[in-house]
Protein backbone atom coordinates (compact mmCIF):
# COMPACT_ATOMS: atom_id res chain seq x y z
CA UNK A 1 0.00 0.00 0.00
CA UNK A 2 1.35 3.69 -0.72
CA UNK A 3 1.48 5.82 2.23
CA UNK A 4 1.07 9.41 1.78
CA UNK A 5 2.30 12.15 1.23
CA UNK A 6 4.38 10.40 -1.43
CA UNK A 7 7.13 13.45 -1.64
CA UNK A 8 8.33 11.77 1.43
CA UNK A 9 7.65 8.25 1.11
CA UNK A 10 9.04 7.02 -2.23
CA UNK A 11 12.46 8.09 -1.05
CA UNK A 12 15.05 6.11 0.83
CA UNK A 13 14.35 3.97 3.50
CA UNK A 14 12.55 3.33 6.79
CA UNK A 15 14.22 5.20 9.38
CA UNK A 16 14.00 3.82 13.30
CA UNK A 17 9.99 3.54 14.35
CA UNK A 18 11.53 6.33 17.00
CA UNK A 19 12.83 8.81 15.09
CA UNK A 20 9.71 8.95 12.38
CA UNK A 21 6.99 8.46 16.14
CA UNK A 22 9.29 11.81 18.04
CA UNK A 23 8.90 13.47 14.72
CA UNK A 24 5.36 13.12 14.57
CA UNK A 25 5.18 14.39 18.15
CA UNK A 26 6.79 17.50 17.27
CA UNK A 27 4.54 18.07 14.85
CA UNK A 28 1.04 18.02 17.04
CA UNK A 29 3.21 19.68 19.07
CA UNK A 30 3.55 22.52 16.69
CA UNK A 31 0.07 22.14 16.08
CA UNK A 32 -1.17 22.52 20.05
CA UNK A 33 0.78 25.89 19.76
CA UNK A 34 -0.86 27.46 17.23
CA UNK A 35 -4.03 26.30 19.03
CA UNK A 36 -2.45 27.94 21.84
CA UNK A 37 -2.20 31.34 19.42
CA UNK A 38 -5.39 31.11 18.46
CA UNK A 39 -7.09 31.51 21.95
CA UNK A 40 -4.81 34.06 22.65
CA UNK A 41 -5.69 36.19 19.75
CA UNK A 42 -9.56 35.34 20.57
CA UNK A 43 -9.08 36.26 24.44
CA UNK A 44 -7.14 39.75 23.80
CA UNK A 45 -9.57 40.89 21.66
CA UNK A 46 -12.63 39.96 23.99
CA UNK A 47 -10.77 41.17 27.29
CA UNK A 48 -10.85 44.38 28.56
CA UNK A 49 -7.22 45.56 28.40
CA UNK A 50 -5.50 48.69 28.43
CA UNK A 51 -4.14 49.24 25.13
CA UNK A 52 -4.08 51.05 22.46
CA UNK A 53 -7.53 49.99 19.80
CA UNK A 54 -5.28 50.27 16.57
CA UNK A 55 -2.12 48.53 17.93
CA UNK A 56 -4.59 45.48 20.18
CA UNK A 57 -6.14 45.16 16.71
CA UNK A 58 -3.06 44.63 14.75
CA UNK A 59 -1.70 41.68 17.41
CA UNK A 60 -4.60 40.14 17.84
CA UNK A 61 -4.58 39.69 13.27
CA UNK A 62 -0.85 38.95 14.09
CA UNK A 63 -1.49 36.42 16.46
CA UNK A 64 -4.76 34.68 14.70
CA UNK A 65 -2.40 34.90 10.71
CA UNK A 66 0.76 32.86 13.08
CA UNK A 67 -1.68 30.40 14.49
CA UNK A 68 -3.52 29.53 10.67
CA UNK A 69 0.08 29.58 9.39
CA UNK A 70 1.91 27.06 12.47
CA UNK A 71 0.55 23.97 10.91
CA UNK A 72 1.04 24.62 7.40
CA UNK A 73 4.91 25.56 8.81
CA UNK A 74 4.76 22.75 10.73
CA UNK A 75 3.85 20.28 8.04
CA UNK A 76 6.55 21.26 5.72
CA UNK A 77 9.63 21.32 8.68
CA UNK A 78 7.72 17.31 9.16
CA UNK A 79 8.05 16.34 5.57
CA UNK A 80 11.51 17.84 5.30
CA UNK A 81 12.73 15.61 8.36
CA UNK A 82 11.21 12.94 7.79
CA UNK A 83 12.69 12.91 4.12
CA UNK A 84 16.12 13.32 5.72
CA UNK A 85 16.25 10.88 8.04
CA UNK A 86 14.75 8.43 5.74
CA UNK A 87 17.88 9.24 3.12
CA UNK A 88 20.12 9.51 5.57
CA UNK A 89 20.93 13.73 5.48
CA UNK A 90 21.04 16.25 7.67
CA UNK A 91 18.16 17.55 9.00
CA UNK A 92 17.00 21.05 7.28
CA UNK A 93 16.39 24.24 9.68
CA UNK A 94 12.65 24.50 10.70
CA UNK A 95 10.50 27.28 9.02
CA UNK A 96 7.93 26.64 11.96
CA UNK A 97 10.39 28.09 14.88
CA UNK A 98 11.47 31.48 12.81
CA UNK A 99 8.07 32.06 12.51
CA UNK A 100 7.22 31.64 16.12
CA UNK A 101 10.29 33.02 17.08
CA UNK A 102 9.74 36.52 15.16
CA UNK A 103 5.92 36.68 15.03
CA UNK A 104 6.03 36.26 18.94
CA UNK A 105 8.84 39.05 19.57
CA UNK A 106 7.42 41.82 17.16
CA UNK A 107 3.85 40.97 18.97
CA UNK A 108 5.58 41.20 22.46
CA UNK A 109 6.66 44.34 21.30
CA UNK A 110 3.92 46.09 19.88
CA UNK A 111 1.64 45.24 22.94
CA UNK A 112 4.57 47.21 25.17
CA UNK A 113 4.11 49.67 22.56
CA UNK A 114 0.32 49.97 22.85
CA UNK A 115 0.21 49.65 26.76
CA UNK A 116 2.68 52.71 26.90
CA UNK A 117 0.68 54.89 24.42
CA UNK A 118 -2.70 54.17 26.04
CA UNK A 119 -1.40 54.94 29.27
Amino acid sequence: MKRFPGSVYDHGSEPDPRFTLANERTFLAWCRTSLALISIAVALDNLSVRIDPTVKLAVVITVMLMGIALPAAAWRDWAHNERAMRVSSPLPSSLAQLLLAVGVTVCSVAVLIGMVMAW
